[in-house]
């Protein structure tokens, strides 16, 4: 579709006209006046209208010569009305006489007449008034003959007819008379045709205009909407008459049909909608069939009432089909670890057709002898109310007590149903093996700044005791009492840097094999040192903190001179940037500038982005949806320019002006770069609506669908050059200071010739509100990708360019790996557990050694240890030019455990030993663990429980799934003996 913002105006329909008189159509005397009374007067005769082939009335003349010079022949009609017309048109059809041709000609014959009118309120004219004069007659014009004739007046001079044209006006009385002023001519008046034009009813975009009389030049004549239709705008509806009887339009807004209405007959009337159809908004657009489960009864419908049982919820569209709420959730698991437990269950078999599942979890305690009550000392994480996954930790589990868990499924239309959430039950009864609770805490030392603390051993029931958990609080602390934790090897615990003169309380439980038994009674004791010598001492703190703060400012200005110094000798760390978007002053060369730097960020647009006129825009698909509305392909065809494909981004609608901004921050950041691994702004569109950002088009979209779809169709050095791209994009942004924070292959996209270039350069937004994309989790306040970030970008919102190093690094992994989910189906916390343990991503399929040794570089913990992009770039040439190194494929073989390997167990294996198992596991790290156990068999492996796998010490969820998968396959494929037994699972 093309855009244009134009204004125009254009003539509309065919004028109609109103014939006042016509003595054509006349076969009866007409019988009007003359003057004078003489043989020279005008006579009325009957003669045949050669184009018509009828009896016509007219009146003939020959006054040349009679009576001398200045002899006058008068012929006056009789009264016309005007019917409203300001202007008539007089149509005369007449011969004239050659005077050369007559028999004896005069010197007073002529070869012209006048034509006169006079206004009267009434028919009151007479044989003597109006006076014979031009006085008060208003001359019209004196008519002179285009064509003469050498025959005496009469039917037969026909063929050479003149017809003339005059117009009368402006008129202002009730009518009119017409008079023929003859002066010497020798001539005939065949017709005369009084008539005037008026604009003929009519319907424009909805608007209904009446037949119109034009009173001037151009006549404003008001409309009104047609029935079922309401204004388009606050303007007035208005078009103009013309005098000649024509519409003409200035292309007013016009009217819309209102909701329940659509556009009929060619946009001349609205037609209600039909049952079981609906229209939900005024304006363009069809009524259209009632969505899936609902129904409309009624003709002009709105809104489609859903059936019985069916729902919508307030924030549906009323395009969205109604829907119910969901079954219960499925097979509910509960795997406890001493006083916690995690809860895990399957979504439910019906959803009620919606996408916004979510779970409560209800919660009772049944100890033996007391009625149940409600679980209020158990803490649950993430909560028990509105839970997006199906999974739940607790905590604060008691011994000797039978828990009753209830999991709803709810959905946005369960509020709305009679009938209560569908839910799945399960029970558990904590353990009565774990340790007793730890009583009789004493202080053996307190001082100042720290106690040390011990306590008899508990009894243990089952299994010994492994360690203790000390958890204390200063009481009545100003910033609130907050808990902290210590683990104690033995009954005695030392706590230090505690402050002088306060109390504290504490509280210590034991763990056993069995798990963590409850947290006995709390003991209070107060530290040594006195208020006064609280305040002596707090004097000298903030003395220290004088002194290392002086010590901090060299050390910054020292870091500042090191980093104008690099950049003055051609070249800048952007490690020295921390923030997303900071700049240097540099000498030379060219830094990324935040827009939100600006006071007005639309000055950041004006000077980063070129405006495009809207004109050159053509709109040809829609192929997308973001953020802020629609992804669409076009082409941009600018004057003096080769016509090109671009993709565009509108903003949608009824957006507030903070949204605007945002959206066009995104243009204010590409049009700072130009680079050709980077992707380049065309423009934008501000001046009129839908707001567009124009970027070149990207013919085969993002880079990790792009390689699901050809999985196995490249080459390893085609998959390369593709990373090199990457790479010397991401190496330009860091030159400019520039941190992209989401750098992902979902957000590379790959042209016609799988060139990779750089793109969405808005995750500042994320950082900034909440989104409702699983990919990016919250994170101290802010949305982050967890699969793609840096450790201390998550934990401390550090983001730098050697963040983004660790991001290329799953890119890379995501390249070889043809658009594998990294770390598969692991929940985002377990991705961050394991990476803390320094767990690894093992290498895809078929990946050369060196390409796993540049993404295990990338992902060092350290972030001055992982390499800067220059060296990435420079690294990934040297393997295209050696291509050889190439077929070196990397081979996990165990070793350090890699518990992030394929996730899927393996299949149709056999294995010679409970080490080779687990070498092929990648759970190698677990061999001396398992022998430790006993577990030295494949049969032993297959009867493996989940309390088998944490007396083991395996206590990572993802890596006791992984393992119990592999048991069940082994224990699927090998027979039982004939006569035995599983043997329960037990070591």
């Amino acid at each position: 579709m093309e855009l244009r913002c134009l204004w125009f105006w254009f003539a509309l329909g065919r004028a109609v006209e109103e014939t006042l008189l016509n003595t054509r159509l006349e076969t009866s005397d007409l019988k009007w006046t003359t003057y004078p009374q003489t043989d020279s007067q005008w006579e009325e005769l009957s003669g045949l209208d050669a184009e018509r082939q009828q009896p016509v009335r007219t009146f003939e003349v020959c006054s040349a010569g009679a009576g001398g010079p200045g002899r006058e022949a008068w012929l006056r009609s009789g009264f016309v009305g005007r019917r409203g017309a300001a202007h008539v048109l007089a149509e005369l059809r007449f011969t004239v006489v050659e005077c050369f041709s007559l028999p004896r000609p005069a010197r007073a014959c002529k070869e012209t007449f006048n034509v006169l009118y006079y206004e009267a309120d009434a028919d009151v004219a007479t044989a003597s008034d109006p006076p014979w004069l031009e006085n008060p007659w208003v001359k019209l014009d004196t008519v002179a003959a285009e064509h003469l004739t050498r025959k005496r007046p009469g039917a037969e001079a026909s063929g050479r007819l003149n017809v003339k044209t005059l117009r009368l006006g402006p008129l202002t009385k009730a009518g009119f008379y017409l008079a023929f002023q003859d002066q010497g001519a020798c001539m005939a008046l065949l017709g005369v045709r009084l008539y005037f034009h008026k604009c003929p009813a009519t319907v424009r975009r909805l608007a209904a205009f009446p037949e119109t009389v034009p009173r001037e030049l151009v006549t404003p004549v008001p409309g009104a909407c047609v029935d079922g239709a309401v204004p388009a705008g606050p303007g007035p509806l208005s078009m103009y008459c013309r005098e000649d009887g024509h519409w003409a339009e200035h292309l007013p807004a016009g009217c819309l049909c209102r909701a329940g209405h659509e556009a009929a007959e060619d946009g001349s009337r609205c037609r209600a909608c039909e049952p079981n159809t609906y229209k939900a908004a005024q304006g363009e657009g069809s009524c259209q069939t009632c969505p899936s489960e609902s129904f409309s009864s009624t003709f002009g419908a709105t809104i489609c009432s859903c059936r019985n049982g069916y729902f919508r919820a307030s924030s549906d569209p009323p395009s969205a089909p109604c829907t119910t709420p969901p079954t219960a959730p499925r097979s509910i698991e509960a795997r406890l670890n001493g006083s916690g437990a995690v809860l895990v269950w399957s979504e439910p078999l019906h959803t009620g057709g919606r996408r916004d599942v979510r779970y409560n979890v209800l919660c009772a305690e049944c100890a033996e002898g007391l009625p149940c009550q409600h679980c209020a000392r158990l803490a649950f994480a993430p909560g028990t109310q509105g839970l997006a996954e199906p999974r739940v930790s607790v905590q604060g589990l008691q011994p000797f007590v039978t828990y009753a868990f209830e999991i709803q499924a709810v959905n946005g239309v369960s509020d709305l149903s009679a009938s209560p959430p569908q839910a799945e039950a399960i029970n558990i009864t904590t353990s009565k093996d774990v340790p007793l609770p730890v009583a009789a805490i004493q202080p053996a030392s307190v001082s100042p700044g720290g106690v040390v603390l011990t306590w008899p051993v508990p009894i243990a029931l089952s299994g010994r005791i492994l360690d203790y958990e000390v958890k204390y609080y200063e009481k009545g602390a100003a910033d609130g009492e907050v808990p902290m934790f210590v683990k104690a090897a033995e009954a005695r615990v030392t706590l230090a840097g505690l402050r002088r003169g306060a109390l504290y309380g504490v509280r210590v439980r034991a763990r056993s094999e069995a798990g963590y038994g409850a947290f006995g009674p709390e003991i209070t004791f107060r530290t040594q040192g006195s208020e006064a010598g609280g305040r002596a001492e707090q004097l000298g703190l903030i003395v220290g903190a004088a002194a290392v703060g002086a010590l901090l400012v060299v050390a910054v200005v020292a870091v500042a001179v090191i980093c104008v110094r690099r950049h003055g000798a051609g070249g800048r760390d952007p490690e020295c940037s921390d923030k997303h978007g900071q700049y240097l002053i540099g000498h030379g060369v060219k830094l990324y500038v935040d827009p939100f730097t600006y006071e007005d960020p639309n000055e950041a647009v004006r000077e980063f982005a070129k405006e495009i006129d809207v004109s050159y825009v053509k709109i040809e698909e829609v192929i997308g949806a973001g953020e802020f509305g629609e992804v669409c392909q076009g082409r941009l065809k600018v004057p003096g320019k080769k016509e090109s494909c671009v993709a565009i981004k509108t903003l949608k609608g009824g957006y507030t002006e903070r949204q605007r901004r945002e959206f066009l921050s995104e243009a204010s950041i590409m049009g700072q770069f130009e680079h050709p691994n980077i992707i380049r702004l065309e423009g934008v569109v501000t001046s009129c609506n839908p707001v567009m950002i124009l970027t070149e088009f990207m013919e085969n979209g993002a880079l990790d669908s792009f390689l699901r779809l050809n999985e196995g169709q490249f080459a390893p050095l085609q998959l390369v050059g593709m990373l090199r791209g990457i790479a010397s994009g991401m190496r330009y942004l860091a030159d400019m200071s520039y941190v992209h924070r989401d750098l992902a292959a979902r957000n590379i996209l790959v042209n016609c010739n799988l060139v990779c270039k750089v793109s969405d350069f808005g995750l500042s937004r994320f950082l900034e509100e909440s989104s409702s994309d699983p990919t990016y989790t919250s994170s101290l306040g802010g949305k982050i990708p967890i699969r793609w970030t840096a450790p201390e970008a998550i934990a401390f919102r550090k983001f730098t360019s050697a963040s983004d190093a660790w991001s290329y690094g799953i890119v890379m992994w995501e390249v070889m790996s043809f658009g594998e989910r990294p770390y598969w189906d692991m929940s985002n916390q377990d991705v961050i557990n394991a990476i803390e343990q320094d767990y690894r991503l093992p290498p895809p399929p078929a990946c050369p050694t060196a390409l796993h040794q540049l993404m295990l570089d990338c992902w060092q913990k350290d972030r001055s240890a992982r390499p800067r992009f220059a060296h990435l770039v420079s690294a990934l040439d040297k393997l295209i030019r050696n291509p050889a190194s190439l077929r070196v494929v990397a081979r996990d073989a165990g070793g350090p455990c890699h518990p992030l390997l394929d996730q899927r167990p393996p299949r149709g294996a056999s294995f010679s030993s409970v080490s080779d198992w687990l070498r092929t596991l990648n759970m190698g790290c677990y061999e001396e663990k398992f022998a430790s156990a006993g577990i030295s068999s494949i049969d032993l492996v297959s009867q493996l429980s989940t309390e088998d796998l944490l007396r083991v010490g395996v206590t990572l969820a993802e890596h006791q799934k992984k393992i119990l998968s592999s048991a069940q396959h082994i224990r699927s494929q090998n027979k039982p003996a004939p006569g035995g037994g599983t043997g329960g699972g037990g070591f």
